[in-house]
This record gives structure tokens, sequence and C-alpha cells, in this order.
């Protein structure tokens, strides 16, 4: 079984979607199996993270904001893609370090999700876009 889910991005940040992943998928299934999640995009990431406090996505943006910062930061002067923008190369080097589709098992047609675990998409990008994740589940 296969879908992809749409989710709008305002800007750069993490954008919970594990409760439409929770919901299409108990819409297929009850029994046991993986899910796979994979980004189609290259300028933005998929992450298991914490979805009890928001601190902790405002935290991993403003860090990753740090260690690769927008082109037009002089510690960033080697870059030679940069006509789309400052953000631009960034963005791609973040999607580079992080991973880009997931694999989650599933037992009892639920993703075996830790307590406080959620599934995010890391926008690196500075301005909205409509990103496109695609989902297969496997019995």
């Amino acid at each position: 079984m296969q879908t992809t889910f749409s989710i709008s991005t305002r800007g750069a940040g993490l954008y919970e979607f594990t409760g439409d992943v929770a919901r299409w998928l108990g819409n297929q299934t009850t029994g046991e199996g993986l899910l796979t999640l994979f980004v189609r995009h290259t300028s933005c990431s998929l992450l298991i993270q914490e979805n009890a406090d928001p601190d902790v996505q405002r935290d991993l943006n403003a860090f990753f904001s740090r260690l690769v910062p927008p082109s037009d930061d002089p510690s960033m002067s080697y870059l030679v893609h940069t006509l789309e923008g400052p953000d631009d190369m960034p963005a791609h080097i973040k999607a580079a370090m992080m991973p880009v589709s997931l694999s989650i098992p599933v037992s009892a047609g639920r993703m075996a999700l830790g307590t406080w675990q959620g599934i995010y998409l890391f926008e690196h990008r500075n301005h909205p876009h409509r990103r496109q994740v695609a989902a297969h589940f496997f019995s």
C-alpha cells in the first residue's frame, strides 16, 4: 500500500505529520509490517524526534542554522551554488547530513514509536514550500 503526504511549510523548521501517517496507516491495516517514508526533495529531511516540548524543535533548527549558515555568511564564501538564494546550498548540505527516508515497524496496525516520538519534515529553506513524502507499507 502506498500514498503520498503533502506537507505545506512556512519556512525553515520542523513540521510534525505523525497524525496524518497514523490515520492513513489505521485505514490500511490492523496487522504487522514495515512503514517506509521518503521525502521527494533535496532541501529538506525527515526526522523522528521528541514531540512533547516544542523547544526541542526550536533548538534543533537553531543548531543546524548555526552549523550551516546561509551562503552570504563570510564563513560560507567557498560555496559556488548560490543562484537560488543564500539558503539553498545550505539546505542541500543539511539534507545531506540528515535522513531523507525513515523505516518504522508497525504492530497491530500502529507505528511502534516511543511515547514522545513524532515524525517530522525538517524544512531547510526559508520560504514556504509544499513538500511530498511518499509512504509505503509492507506487511
